[in-house]
């Protein structure tokens, strides 16, 4: 079955950065367009960043654009979310996605 496990969340200072991890497995994966969303409290759920198949399109939010770069490694069935000069509004519970799959989520928490 689907399996979509994302890794790499944690506590980082303002200006500081992470790399997310979402392990795939289930699927033809380099098949499949991935995204990235988020979740902060109290707000509905947001789409961060997909990247294309083979990894030669990428879109992003507006408000992530020039500081977060989702990227895939299809022979490790992996997709990718580097996360730089990170704000406190990034702090979110943040998502991978394949079709209507979910992982269960990495908290990313921004603050001194």
């Amino acid at each position: 079955q689907v399996q979509l496990v994302e890794s790499g969340g944690g506590l980082v200072q303002p200006g500081g950065s992470l790399r997310l991890s979402c392990a795939a497995s289930g699927f033809s994966f380099r098949h499949y367009a991935m995204s990235w969303y988020r979740q902060a409290p109290g707000k509905e759920r947001e789409l961060v960043a997909t990247i294309s198949p083979a990894g030669l399109s990428t879109t992003y939010a507006d408000s992530v654009k020039g500081r977060f770069t989702i990227s895939r490694d299809n022979a490790e069935n992996t997709v990718y979310l580097q996360m730089n000069s990170l704000k406190p509004e990034d702090t979110a519970v943040y998502y991978c996605r394949y079709n209507n799959y979910w992982g269960q989520g990495t908290q990313v928490t921004v603050s001194s």
